[in-house]
Parts: C-alpha cells; sequence; structure tokens
C-alpha cells in the first residue's frame, strides 16, 4: 500500500497544473487524465515498498516541503556562470522547471539537430514527439512518473534525423533559483536518435540560495537502428536539493548506448535507469559513481531488459561513502524467454570511509532463456591499510596517500569518458573532491 505526502495537498497541486494545460492538444490531456487517475490512486511510495525500502523520499519531502505554498519564482537571475566553460556546446537552460530560450543557445546546424521545448513540439502537432510521447514511461510503475506525466509545464524534445552526427554535445541545465523561497518542478524531456546518427547528451543539476527544492524529471529515450548515444547526468548541487529522476532509453537493433551517473551532491537523490534493448546486436553500457558525504543520500536504481537475442550489457558503479552519507544500489537484469546469446554483466563496488556512513546493496538477474552468459556481484569495504601504508612509506603524506587511492578507485569510470574536454572536467571535478572532502 502506498499513501501520498501531504495526499490532499500534492494532489490539488497536481489538478491545478492539468487545468493550466488543457490547451495542449486532445490526445495529451487524455494521457494527463489518465495519468492523474493512477496518481490519485497510487499516491507516492512508502518505506514498505519494496523499491523505496531504503530511501525515505516521500517522508523527507513531508518534512522538507509545503505543498500549498507556490514554488517562488526567478527573478534577475543569470545561470552562465553555473556553465561548464571549457566544453562547447549546445546549450539548454531550464529556470525553476521552465524552457528559457532568452538563455539557451544552439549552435549546430538544423540538418544536425532539433531542440525545442516538448511541450511546444506537442502543441504545434508534431509528428515524432507524438509517436513517442509518453510510450515508455510507465505511470502505473510509480506514483513519480503518475505524478510527472499529468502535471508537467516544460521540457526538452530533442530530434536527431537519420545519418546525423551531432559534433558538439548538447548541454541542458537544470537550475533552481531558491533564493526567495522553495522551488517544486516537473520536467518532460523526449530524445529521438534517427537511424545511423550519433549525439553526446549531458545534463546538470544546480541550484542557488538555500530553500529546499524538488525536481521530478521524466526522459524518454529512443535509440534508432545503427544510431549511437552517449548520454552524461551530473549532480554536484550543493544546495538542498531533493530530487527523483527516471531515464526510460529504448533501443533498436545494433544501437549502442553508453550512461554516465555522477553524484557528488544533493541532500536525496533517487536516479531510476532503465534500458529496454528491443532488438539484436545491441551494445549497451552502464556507468555510476558516487562520491557523497555529509548527510547527503544516493539511490541507484537501474532495469536492463533484454527483449531480443544476441545483445550485450555491461554495467558497473562504485560508490565512495563518507560521514553520515547513504547510498544505494539495485540493480536487475531481465532476460526475456526469446533473448538467447545474450551476454550481460553487473558490479558495484562500495567503499565505506566512515564507521557511520552505509550503504545497501541489491543485484539481481531474473533470467527466462538457457543460452546465455551472465553474472552480477557487489563488493563492500575499506580502504586497503597496507597500500596506505606502502604510498606513506615512499613520502607521501596520509591524505594524499587515501585521496591517490580513491581516485584510482574511481579511474575505472573515469577513463570511460570519451570526449576530451568532457574527460578533463570530470577528471579535475572528481579530482578536487576527493582531496578536499575525503
Amino acid at each position: 500500500m502506498s499513501v501520498a505526502v501531504n495526499e490532499k495537498n500534492v494532489t490539488t497541486e497536481v489538478v491545478n497544473l492539468v487545468d493550466k494545460n488543457l490547451s495542449l492538444n486532445p490526445a495529451i490531456f487524455a494521457v494527463r487524465k489518465e495519468a492523474l487517475e493512477v496518481f490519485q490512486r497510487l499516491g507516492l511510495p512508502e518505506n514498505k515498498t519494496e523499491e523505496y525500502k531504503y530511501t525515505p523520499i516521500t517522508r523527507l519531502l513531508q518534512k522538507n516541503f509545503n505543498f500549498e505554498t507556490p514554488s517562488s519564482i526567478s527573478r534577475d537571475f543569470d545561470p552562465h556562470g553555473l556553465i561548464i566553460p571549457s566544453v562547447e556546446a549546445n546549450v539548454i537552460i531550464l529556470i525553476n522547471g521552465i524552457f528559457s530560450s532568452e538563455h539557451s543557445s544552439v549552435i549546430s546546424p538544423p540538418g544536425e539537430v532539433q531542440i525545442c521545448n516538448l511541450s511546444q513540439a506537442l502543441a504545434e502537432g508534431d509528428s515524432v514527439a507524438l509517436e513517442h510521447f509518453a510510450k515508455y514511461a510507465d505511470s502505473n510503475a510509480d506514483g513519480f512518473i503518475a505524478w510527472n506525466t499529468a502535471s508537467w509545464n516544460h521540457g526538452v524534445f530533442i530530434r536527431i534525423p537519420e545519418n546525423a552526427i551531432v559534433k558538439k554535445p548538447i548541454l541542458i541545465y537544470n537550475i533552481h533559483d531558491a533564493r526567495e523561497g522553495q522551488v517544486v518542478s516537473a520536467n518532460r524531456n523526449l530524445f529521438v536518435v534517427g537511424r545511423s546518427s550519433e549525439v553526446t547528451i549531458i545534463e546538470k543539476y544546480d541550484s542557488v540560495g538555500e530553500s529546499n527544492h524538488f525536481s521530478n524529471t521524466v526522459t524518454e529515450v529512443v535509440v534508432g537502428e545503427n544510431a549511437g548515444l552517449d548520454f552524461y547526468t551530473i549532480q554536484n548541487d550543493t544546495g538542498n536539493r531533493y530530487q527523483y529522476g527516471l531515464t526510460h532509453i529504448h533501443q533498436l537493433n545494433s544501437s549502442r548506448v553508453n550512461t554516465f551517473t555522477f553524484t557528488l551532491n544533493g541532500k536525496l537523490v533517487r536516479n531510476n535507469l532503465r534500458l529496454s534493448l528491443d532488438g539484436e546486436g545491441i551494445e549497451s553500457h552502464m556507468f555510476g559513481l558516487y562520491l557523497i558525504t555529509g548527510d547527503t543520500m544516493a539511490d541507484n536504481h537501474t532495469v536492463v531488459d533484454h527483449r531480443k537475442p544476441n545483445s550485450f550489457s555491461n554495467e558497473i558503479y562504485k560508490g565512495i561513502m563518507d560521514g553520515n552519507s547513504k547510498g544505494v544500489f539495485n540493480g536487475k537484469i531481465y532476460v526475456r524467454p526469446h533473448a538467447q546469446k545474450t551476454n550481460a554483466f553487473q558490479a558495484n563496488r562500495n567503499i565505506l570511509l566512515s564507521d557511520k556512513a552505509t550503504v545497501n546493496t541489491k543485484p539481481q538477474l531474473e533470467i527466462w532463456a538457457d543460452d546465455v552468459k551472465c553474472s552480477h556481484g557487489c563488493t563492500t569495504g575499506q580502504l586497503d591499510e597496507e597500500a596506505m601504508f606502502y604510498l606513506q612509506t615512499r613520502g607521501i603524506n596520509k591524505e594524499t596517500a587515501r585521496a591517490m587511492m580513491l581516485y584510482a578507485f574511481a579511474l575505472e569510470i573515469l577513463k570511460n569518458v570519451k570526449h576530451p574536454e568532457l574527460k578533463a572536467y570530470f577528471d579535475q571535478l572528481v579530482s578536487e573532491r576527493l582531496h578536499k572532502n575525503f
């Protein structure tokens, strides 16, 4: 059984948001109305819900947010100080959940990419947007998905035509201006990568101000035949961020996907990543790195669904936890009856640096085919004292030796970043974090 946090107030807010969007078009309104009914039935998950057993997100929302109070409005805010300076990219900015055309800039030629507000694409009857919207993220699976589907206002629609190589990455900044009060936002994204095309998409979460802010973001991605996608998520918000996110990637024949999830800061960050391998010859890699301290909680839930034969998936998530931080990893691999010749691998490795830091890890396999190669495993431990002693005997002080060993642990994830400027950015970000906070 699920219950909603401040149930009456949250439901009222969702209903009001639906009423504001009646003009999108009848088809989308029907989807919203159905999702609202699902939300009213499911509510938000409590701790007894298996998928939220270690993540009290509903209780924390109840404690830290007043859903009767409207979100603050951003005023006179220049977001460009938060932009990654070393990466030349198409820049899309959402401030308090609102798509900002004023601060966004697309530098790739129109033949390579189409980028706009998803609500605009649907309102104008874009056939690709209408074909794929709300076809992959299942509102019945989670009250947060239902909430998002019913109430979202703004989001990003990216369409890559067939046979297009997008030379410049697409950087999406989700920024909350919490200087004048709490912020609650719901955004919906849809990315469609055409046949034999390639693109790099990066999403980054930031904030300014001291007030609490919560984002509910659902992203649906379609990767066409023989297409390639590198997808990065950067969560390094030192503000009072509470975050729920679902990214559902649907892959077709011979497509290639690499996902990277970097979680370094935040109050509570819940990442749901789901890959549906709906074709043959597919290759998927999922990399995750969470470096958390203080009272940060990072929860990574992943699902890899092998639906057709002859595909490969590899997943490795690594975590370093200090202070009172808490990590959660729940990874599932499904191999359907007809998905013979599947190769699927999953690993989760963790280092605890304090007695109060905790991690709950649960790798899982569910296999209905007999001609497959699958493995999964997890480890949790501390730094090797002998290795620390060896470095110190070579004249390296204890703090530097510790940072060096932690960086070597993280390097298995960092070395897989392909984009050179982005790789340098991540390298510096992680190195500074390890030297400063661990």
